[in-house]
């Protein structure tokens, strides 16, 4: 009979490898490279996925204790001494291999719970493997069933509706202020790394327009281009203020660089339209007294972390939820997995019951004279007759012991029943 086939996983992550290891075993040729090395394993099927802070191969085999060793040794090559592999990597079998595919899918064992880039991460990574032919049924089912899975959990879940970083805590109270960041205009006072990540989110949020602001005026041209936005002088602000809507200020100033007394006459100019400002500096570039002021809405970094801090909290409680529908559908994957190794006799043994009940029917009635409707009667009792001596025998198949791949006992349906020998099972 047909081997069960088994799905194998083995992985480093930021959760069990250093970054100095990870860095090493990156795909740093790229996934075609990679790919064309693990051609000459003969693997049935293989997929590859590599990221900042992951690397996990996946594939199917008829024994996975042959097989792991080998995969481990590429998955390390020369970079890692055999004896630390254990220690900095992980490895799953199946319905466990399953699982965390899922989990790695719906965001759930990422640096960052709920981020939504993992997704497309794998879905690149498929392409990849798919067009290259790396692919079969199995991993193609399995693949394709992350992404499903992954987006029930974004659906049916609130995992990924928090901001849980200090730049998407910075534009989603800028949301709340504003209801929409379509048309607003912001301005950037230095070029703080956590200041060009907000400046990126307001960008993906439908902004007008990015000024940066730098001591250097060189280093603001540079940013404002990335931004496709324009340069100004720490000279300028004042200027600046008076049209802008938002305000993210990241410099390495020792003392305050905008005093509440410099906004307040402005606002009389922008006829209060509100002005939001998002200190990210350590120590603070802005007026805390700014605060003071009708409709300018000021927050700093302590603020952003208690966002961050209640957001984290609420995507850990969503979590619990995503981890249920990632079981849910775990045990229905291996359900149907479990039933590729019992399906070929089943279909086997009901192909054969019907080639003899058809063979015995003609041979039969092509020596009596009777009439359409009589004929009718005697197949139709023929073929219950089949399908009653067949019923024990498929419930006996179709149930957990076989499904859950005891070959013993699939192979001694297949003898007794002469499976293996028919010529028109093969």
């Amino acid at each position: 009979m047909m081997s069960a086939k088994h799905i194998s996983l083995i992985g480093v992550n930021h959760k069990s490898t250093p970054l100095e290891v990870r860095e090493k075993i990156s795909l740093i040729g790229g996934y075609e490279d990679a790919l064309a090395r693990l051609r000459k394993y003969r693997l049935p099927e293989y997929y590859l996925l590599s990221t900042c802070n992951r690397v996990e191969l996946i594939w199917v085999s008829d024994d996975p204790g042959e097989t792991t060793s080998d995969m481990l040794g590429f998955l390390f090559g020369d970079t890692v001494e055999p004896e630390h592999w254990d220690g900095y990597s992980y490895v799953f079998h199946d319905g466990n291999a399953v699982n965390h595919l899922f989990r790695v899918s719906s965001s759930l064992d990422s640096l960052v719970v709920g981020e939504a880039q993992i997704l497309g991460q794998i879905k690149e990574a498929y392409r990849y493997a798919s067009r290259h032919g790396c692919t079969g049924p199995l991993l193609n089912k399995l693949l394709h069933k992350s992404f499903s899975v992954a987006k029930r959990v974004r659906s049916e879940t609130g995992i990924g509706s928090a901001a849980v970083s200090i730049s998407s805590a910075a534009v989603e109270l800028a949301r709340k202020i504003f209801g929409s960041l379509a048309g607003k205009k912001v301005l950037l006072i230095g070029a703080g790394e956590m200041a060009e990540l907000a400046a990126e989110h307001l960008l993906g949020q439908g902004v007008e327009s990015i000024c940066v602001a730098n001591r250097t005026l060189s280093r603001a041209v540079d940013l404002a281009a990335r931004f496709k936005g324009g340069a100004c002088s720490l000279e300028e602000l004042k200027s600046q203020m008076e049209t802008v809507d938002i305000i993210i200020s990241s410099t390495g100033a020792s003392g305050l660089i905008i005093q509440s007394g410099e906004v307040r006459p402005l606002m009389r100019i922008r006829r209060n339209r509100p002005l939001f400002f998002i200190d990210i500096a350590v120590p603070r570039d802005l007026d805390p007294a700014l605060n003071e002021i009708e409709n300018v809405f000021l927050y700093d970094i302590d603020d952003l972390s208690q966002v961050v801090e209640m957001n984290r909290s609420e995507r850990e409680k969503e979590a619990v939820k995503a981890g249920r529908i990632v079981d849910e559908e775990t045990l229905k994957f291996v359900k149907w997995q479990e039933g590729l190794t019992v399906t070929p006799t089943i279909t086997a043994l009901r192909r054969k019951a019907d080639r003899i009940c058809s063979q015995e029917i003609e041979r039969t009635l092509a020596k009596m004279e009777l009439s359409a409707a009589d004929r009718k009667k005697i197949e139709f009792l023929a073929r219950s007759i089949t399908a009653k001596m067949l019923h024990d025998p498929m419930q006996f198949l179709k149930s957990d012991s076989c499904r859950k791949g005891e070959d013993a006992k699939i192979d001694m349906v297949r003898t007794v029943f002469g499976l293996e020998n028919d010529d028109e099972t093969n």
